[in-house]
């Protein structure tokens, strides 16, 4: 197989694409679920907010999908992706940590400490499924 044909073979189609991460969204929500009820029964505070299903699944959806297209431009604009993403990733999720920290007099220990879990998670799970997708190569 020639370079050319070997890079065609690795390109998935739009609804490949997409349902990939429709998945993504639905497994790490699922995980997020669990966390926040781990968190929740440990003694994090009821209500706080970041904690309610509504809250992190709509913000799990909106990392996802920022994260597909963050991936697609790596993959379109860089020479090398793999060693880009492999520095990317692991930079743009402490980052994201940031805001929880914010929110450590509200959610105290527990619930800032669930959110961090949550950003891994996440991320985890979108990583392994753009490979899967999406692949760099």
């Amino acid at each position: 197989m020639s370079v050319a044909s070997d890079a065609l073979a690795v390109r998935r189609g739009p609804l490949v694409v997409a349902g990939g991460v429709l998945a993504a969204i639905v497994v790490a929500s699922v995980a997020d679920a669990v966390l926040a009820l781990i968190a929740l029964a440990a003694g994090a505070p009821d209500d706080f907010t970041p904690l309610k299903a509504s809250s992190y699944i709509f913000l799990t959806a909106v990392g996802v999908v920022a994260g597909a297209v963050g991936w697609a431009i790596v993959r379109k604009v860089s020479k090398d992706p793999r060693t880009l993403v492999r520095r990317l990733v692991p930079t743009v999720v402490v980052v994201s940590f940031v805001p929880d920290f914010l929110l450590f007099g509200n959610g105290g220990a527990l619930g800032v400490g669930a959110l961090l879990l949550m950003h891994v998670t996440v991320a985890t799970v979108a990583v392994f499924t753009y490979r899967k997708v999406m692949p760099l190569s």
